[in-house]
């Protein structure tokens, strides 16, 4: 009996909120239930996918779901998000992502880590999604220039029946460098392992009565096998090491929109498919977890914590409606779940179904079409020249007069399949709200920009696409260089389309906006497409193939 009255009793604090109340020491030789749901890099995907994937009806089930059972065995639960929460959809781009903060919220999200494109919007958009949200946006090292504070809450402490779990928050120093640089005037990114040492120090600094129990990152800074990040800021694996061993009982990541399943110490797999067993990544003693991309998975990580000691018990990457294509003999072909299907929570629905439908009308409007696929994959368009990539710079050469134009690959983030195309593909493709500039450059100045720009790195967003620019790189030379098909005269004078972002130092590409011949058109790189697709339909796309252009040796 007094046990019972002790569980309602608990069961009251809980209900009243134990943040209010004074700090309780965990019990010794107790075993606490400690379950942390995880996802990253929503990117604006509210809404099921047209294949009834994802989505956050099916997720907030799944939530509910894992609650009432870690509930029913006297655990915890804790849902974090490794940021990344806008563009990508062009319903909630068009919506500033109301839907999808609000969708969280009735999740139950309890923090989540600011992620690079959270900037993609000016910064008084950002701080009406915090008024949105219910829930804390934490980066430790994002600082004010001009006042040396920072601009978010480096933490917060959660109380989970008599723990303290804190929680910190990260965000990759590459934001300055691949978010629109206009944006960033008074904005500073410190090195974030830096900060999470002064952090952890802080918190561990603490009295006994507000000093955490447990420590948690929730990071936006990418995995890479072995620390190996090429022309990437370094991300969860470089900061694990260089942290003091088990400083921190895991890393809740993001950024590289990677299912983190190890094949082998140090070594992801390839190609994870989806409700098989995933093993996270263990860096001096933390664990480093990531739940791929757009609420495709939830992560689950059940760990139990005693005298101090906090034990992964187990793992898993909980697939949301995910689908695979099957093709049968006679060719025709179906798509079929992974997994059992999780329902969609009637309540999420009635929440959404209203932001989803808002935008419908304006967005599904045919304005052109194509004979083929245009390919604008993540695989590709950060790995090789493609045919989306030269459709996309065609329009912008042909709004400015340009002789040729170049983008970062990783502004292109969607395909356009065969057939109509709607203005929902076209911000698909271009959700950023860039604008096209161009600048006249002499011909030296060409050489020694495109140069520059040629030694960007492939499976970075800074891999560059060309249109009607031909070389051959080979030692950091750029030989053969022609432009439209003629050699660069030196002595020439040249005009070259590009994105705002690009221009103003995005990506690391050279400055060009101070440059005496830098032209800001004002024009929105989707709504430039859109016009092109518009006048210069039903587009050939063999006409956009590349033909072996440029070359790396």
């Amino acid at each position: 009996m007094n046990m019972l009255k002790q569980g309602v009793a608990l069961a009251l604090l809980a209900a009243w909120g134990l943040t209010s109340l004074p700090a309780q020491a965990y019990e010794k030789d107790k075993t606490y239930k400690i379950t942390i749901l995880h996802t990253n890099d929503h990117h604006g995907h509210f809404w099921r996918s047209d294949d009834r994937e994802y989505g956050l009806a099916a997720q907030k089930t799944l939530v509910d779901s894992v609650r009432k059972e870690v509930a029913a065995e006297g655990g915890s639960v804790l849902v974090l998000s490794g940021g990344d929460i806008n563009t990508g959809v062009p319903e909630s781009d068009l919506l500033d992502a109301e839907p999808d903060f609000r969708g969280m919220n009735l999740i139950g999200y309890d923090a989540m880590a600011v992620g690079n494109h959270e900037f993609d919007n000016p910064l008084e958009v950002l701080r009406q999604q915090e008024k949105w949200a219910k829930f804390p946006f934490l980066s430790a090292n994002i600082y004010q220039k001009s006042t040396g504070e920072r601009l978010f809450k480096p933490w917060a402490i959660f109380k989970r029946q008599d723990l303290k779990i804190g929680v910190i928050g990260l965000t990759t120093d590459d934001t300055a460098k691949i978010g629109n640089p206009e944006f960033f005037t008074d904005i500073e990114f410190r090195k974030p392992a830096d900060e999470a040492k002064l952090v952890i120090q802080e918190l561990n600094g603490l009295d006994e009565k507000e000093r955490p129990d447990v420590l948690i990152a929730t990071t936006h800074m990418g995995h890479y096998d072995n620390g190996e990040h090429g022309s990437n800021a370094p991300g969860d694996v470089e900061m694990a090491r260089s942290l003091p061993a088990g400083s921190l009982a895991m890393i809740v990541g993001g950024h590289s929109q990677n299912p983190v399943c190890m094949a082998a110490e140090n070594k992801k797999q390839v190609d994870y498919v989806p409700g098989t067993p995933c093993a996270p990544d263990r860096q001096n003693g933390i664990w480093i977890v990531q739940a791929h991309e757009w609420g495709k998975y939830v992560g689950r990580a059940d760990f139990e914590f005693r005298n101090g000691e906090m034990k992964l018990v187990h793992y898993q990457l909980i697939p949301i409606n995910l689908k695979k294509k099957i093709v049968y003999d006679n060719g025709d072909s179906e798509r079929v779940l992974y997994a059992p299907e999780i329902p969609e929570n009637a309540q999420m629905l009635s929440l959404l179904t209203p932001f989803q439908n808002k935008g419908k009308a304006q967005l599904a409007v045919k304005i052109g079409s194509v004979n083929a696929p245009l390919e604008g994959d993540r695989s590709k368009v950060r790995f090789v020249q493609t045919n989306l990539g030269h459709l996309i710079l065609a329009a912008q050469m042909a709004r400015t007069g340009a002789s040729f134009a170049v983008m970062s690959g990783g502004g292109i983030r969607d395909s356009i399949a065969a057939g109509d195309i709607t203005y929902k593909d076209v911000l698909k493709v271009q959700p950023f709200g860039n604008v096209v500039v161009y600048v006249d450059m002499t011909g030296k100045e060409v050489v020694d920009y495109l140069t520059a720009v040629a030694q960007m790195k492939p499976n970075s967003g800074a891999y560059p696409q060309f249109s009607h620019v031909s070389f051959t790189m080979a030692n950091g030379t750029l030989n053969d260089l022609k432009i439209n098909g003629e050699p660069v005269d030196p002595a020439k004078t040249y005009r070259m389309a590009t994105l705002s972002f690009n221009a103003t130092g995005g990506d690391g590409y050279p400055r060009l906006d101070d440059k005496p011949g830098y032209v800001n058109t004002g024009f929105i790189d989707a709504e430039v497409l859109k016009q092109y697709i518009q006048q210069n339909s039903p587009l050939d796309a063999a006409t956009l193939e590349p033909q072996g252009e440029v070359n790396w040796q």
